[in-house]
Order: structure tokens, then sequence, then C-alpha cells
């Protein structure tokens, strides 16, 4: 939308238009498939199309996140077999990571630092110098292909074992009767302790490049320890949610089929409309598989989006009285919903985000 008003800007979907360009940005989708392994098809179908057009001495630059190699192993000789040029020679690439933080209305483009790179000194020089036409805060010009792709890949692995870690504490602390943000907050007032908090990991960028490591490592031989266990830890949070609220439910002497719960919140985070990937459709699942009526209410997820991907539709008012509540992500607007107004005393209101004051939930995570 931001660039939509600019006149210099052509929106098209006619390939041919790429023969008028002399570089190419690639930012497609680089999702896993149910095996979590890496598909390549969409990167590798933009790489054919481009090669269509390719000229000499044009630049392909990709931005998709992928596994340390992957521009040279993968894209380059899909450039070089369907373009019938020669790499470094006749066309070069480079990659530089997007680093877009969905929903987040200060850190954008322009003033988040991007990582650059070229296939030769000359070309990294040329990207870089390209990027910081834009990103007003610089750039950091990496010594390969190789180097940039492997900072973008373990920026998220990196967020996704430090949250794992916090989540096996709250099981842990759930098993001890502990309140685990309470652990939380007095372990933070030591200046160098971490603040992550324990919740559902889920979304296109943490919850799958992961896995894109692990596939590389595994190639070369190594099996990953630390972070596919990290990655189990955060793949059962939604399963470990459901049940620990159909057993608060029980000790409240709810019946459990057909009962009633409110999920609030089904996006993968906070304030944004992308259900991509989310541990919330896990924790939905649970609960109807056993037998409870879930109702789902989020003011930014797409209705039609939500109802293809799992039958339900979004319901848009909150007049009824639940057994259950789950607050399963923090959107803005939650913090003002009068919780007591679709409650009984008996109700368990279950906070994952610990948002709600204590006195108004029954547990959190």
């Amino acid at each position: 939308n931001e660039i939509k008003g600019l006149s210099s800007v052509i929106f098209t979907t006619n390939a041919e238009k790429l023969a008028d360009v002399d570089v190419y940005i690639v930012t497609v989708p680089t999702p896993v498939d149910q095996f979590k392994t890496p598909n390549l098809s969409p990167l590798i179908q933009a790489s054919k199309t481009i090669a269509s057009y390719l000229k000499t001495n044009n630049i392909v630059i990709y931005e998709s996140t992928v596994f340390p190699g992957c521009t040279e192993e993968v894209c380059v000789p899909v450039l070089e077999q369907f373009s019938g040029l020669q790499f470094n020679s006749d066309f070069y690439c480079g990659y530089s990571p997007e680093r877009i933080n969905p929903g987040d209305a200060v850190n954008k483009i322009h003033n988040i630092v991007k990582v650059t790179s070229g296939s030769t000194p000359q070309i990294a020089d040329f990207v870089d110098d390209l990027y910081n036409e834009i990103v007003s805060v610089g750039t950091h010009k990496a010594s390969s292909i190789k180097v940039a792709e492997a900072a973008k890949i373990i920026e998220n692995t990196q967020r996704d074992l430090n949250i794992s870690f916090v989540n096996e504490l709250a099981l842990i602390f759930d098993r001890m009767q502990i309140d685990t943000t309470e652990v939380l907050e007095a372990a933070a007032t030591k200046w160098n302790f971490l603040p992550f908090k324990p919740g559902l990991v889920g979304g296109h960028c943490i919850s799958v490049d992961p896995y894109y490591l692990t596939y590389k490592a595994e190639q070369l031989g190594y099996k990953p320890q630390v972070i596919l266990s990290g990655r189990k830890v955060n793949d059962d949070m939604g399963v470990f949610i459901a049940n620990k609220v159909i057993k608060l439910m029980i000790k409240n002497e709810f019946k459990i089929k057909n009962a009633k719960v409110l999920v609030l919140g089904v996006t993968f985070k906070k304030n944004c409309a992308d259900i991509r990937n989310s541990k919330v459709f896990d924790l939905i699942k649970e609960l109807q598989d056993f037998g409870v009526k879930t109702e789902v209410y989020d003011p930014y997820a797409s209705s039609k989006a939500v109802y293809d991907k799992i039958g339900l539709n979004l319901i848009t008012q909150l007049n009824k009285t639940y057994q259950g509540i789950i607050l399963a992500v923090d959107h803005d607007e939650f913090s003002t919903i009068d919780i007591k107004s679709i409650s009984s005393l008996s109700t368990v209101v279950y906070d994952v985000k610990s948002m709600l004051p204590k006195a108004m939930i029954t547990a959190r995570l």
C-alpha cells in the first residue's frame, strides 16, 4: 500500500515486462511441506520465469529465506539452464534477506538494517549501494552470499529456540503449580536476563525457517539436536494448552461434550491479519476432538481464510456466556474486553499471553 501511490511503480502480472529491466528482486515464499521439508517450488519457478528474459550483465537478487548455499546451488543452475547464460560471466546474483516484521508500525523497510551480498566483490558493492538508496539506517555487506543466507536463517532460529526454552519452563512449572509469568518477572530483575515469554510459535518465519537449516545440516551428515528439540516443544504447545483447559473445565464440573469455549485470536501474532502456520489452529482442533463447541473471535483475521483453513466462521459479537475462554493472541483490542460479561463464576479463563489481570483469569501459560 505504501508504494501504490508512487507514479514510477508499475504492478503487472505480464511476464514480458521482465524484458525491460536489468535488476530482478525475488521475494517469493519459501514454505515447508507436510514432512517439514523445504518446498523450493516457488523459488525455482520464479527463477525459470526470470531466466526466460535474462540478458547479459543482468543481476538477480534473492530475498526469500533459504538455507545457506541455496542461491548458488539451486537458483543459479536454473537461471543458467533456462537462459543459456553463464553465471558470473554473463549474469550475476545477490542475496539480501527480507527483514519485514508483520504488524509492526515502527520498524519498516527503510529503518531496518539490510544485510547485502553479491556473487563477486563488484556486484556486492552494487547490491549494497542499491539498498542504501532506500534504507536510511544503512546496510551490512556480508562477505559472501552464503554468509548472508546463514545470517537470515539463524535470526529466526535463535528466536525459536529462546521461546522453546521458556515454553519448556512453562511445562515444568505447570507440574510444580508455579506461575511461569511470576518466575520470569523475578528473573528479569537481573540485567542480562533475556525477556522471552512462552506462547504459540507460528507464522511463516519462526516456525518454518529452522527446518531449512536442519534440512541442509542433515544433507551434510549432521543431525541437529537442539534446533529440532526446540521445534518439537513449540509445535506441541497448542495441544498442551487445549488439554490444560479441558482439565480445568472438568475440575469445575463442566460436561465437556458440547461445552462452549471461546478462543480469542487466531492469527499467528498480535495486531496482524496473517494466519499462516498459526498454532492456534492446533489448539482449536484439539478442543474439537474433545467434542467442544468452539467459537473464534478475531478482529484482524479474514473470516474466509479461517473458514477455508478449519471450517469455522469467525463470530463478530461477544454476547454469550462460555464455559471456557482462551486468550490465544494478545491483540490490543482484547485488553478492553469485559470478560465478566461473557463468563460465569466457574468459567475457565486461560490467558496464553499473560495479558489479562491475574484476578480475572483461572490460569495462564
